[in-house]
């Protein structure tokens, strides 16, 4: 597996938490931002990342949020081998069924963390069907659900990026739905891969700084994985990309989605 066309990309809204979860990053892969301050997430992110990420050379895109917190980041290429031998195109966590607080579709993965073979998904790409995708059929789906500890969904949309994952089965793609476990906090849930945790999710990345409960907790995930308070990583190696105007476009959209709907009246 080559290193240098794996990369990895974050859509941030909390830049402070940022600079303390990517020290543990993967290494020798090239960090890719998306600015998500304004808004920008889920599948305008995805959308966005499709159009930035073109021409990048790119094979493999490990995607992590920054409340990520990698405990054991060279897993990650034994991860990318077994995808690349086995020809799996996506994998991540199921939305249902596995974190005990998300109680969504577990047929498609929450983005907090997933890898999925850019190159391939780059191949058959098309903005406009992909987006026709958010629906789903009655028994379309046929994996085996039996062992999930959680409550879930079959027929949940509450994620609008669902249709990237919805469109990416349609199109017979294979995906490797990954264990997790709930930490002690009940909150964060740790990733595992071959019996071996891979990261931790922490969640709540947007209350990290502003709410003390969720900054404490956080604090004490990175402290037990070697992450000082005070240690931030500078953004020297990263590319980072922020839509213009997206902001003003999400306002137009909606206020002309409201006067549609006060005309329809």
């Amino acid at each position: 597996m080559q290193v240098s066309k794996t990369a990895i990309l974050t859509t941030v809204a909390n830049f402070e938490l940022y600079r303390k979860t990517s020290i543990l990053f993967p290494e020798g892969v090239q960090k890719y931002i998306i600015d998500g301050r304004d808004g920008m997430h889920g599948i305008h992110s995805l959308v966005y990342m499709m159009h930035k990420l073109k021409n990048k050379g790119i094979h493999w895109l490990i995607m992590a949020d920054e409340d990520v917190v990698f405990t054991d980041n060279k897993l990650v290429f034994s991860l990318i081998d077994k995808m690349n031998i086995e020809g799996i195109t996506v994998c991540g966590v199921r939305d249902g069924g596995v974190v005990l607080h998300r109680k969504k579709n577990p047929f498609v993965i929450n983005t907090f963390f997933s890898v999925i073979n850019l190159k391939e998904v780059f191949n058959i790409w098309n903005k406009k069907e992909m987006l026709k995708n958010q629906y789903i059929e009655e028994g379309e789906f046929q994996d085996d659900l039996s062992g999930l500890k959680g409550d879930f969904d079959r027929k949940s949309l509450y994620e609008p990026y669902y249709c990237f994952y919805f469109w990416l089965r349609r199109q017979e793609k294979r995906f490797l739905f990954l264990e997790s476990k709930m930490c002690s906090d009940m909150i964060a849930n740790d990733v595992y891969y071959e019996n071996k945790k891979l990261l931790c999710h922490t969640w709540y990345a947007r209350s990290y700084g502003e709410n003390k409960k969720h900054t404490d907790r956080i604090n004490v995930i990175l402290n037990a994985n070697g992450v000082e308070n005070n240690i931030e990583t500078d953004f020297m190696d990263v590319i980072i990309y922020k839509k213009r105007w997206f902001y003003m476009q999400k306002l137009i959209r909606k206020y002309y989605k409201y006067l549609i709907m006060k005309l329809r009246k």
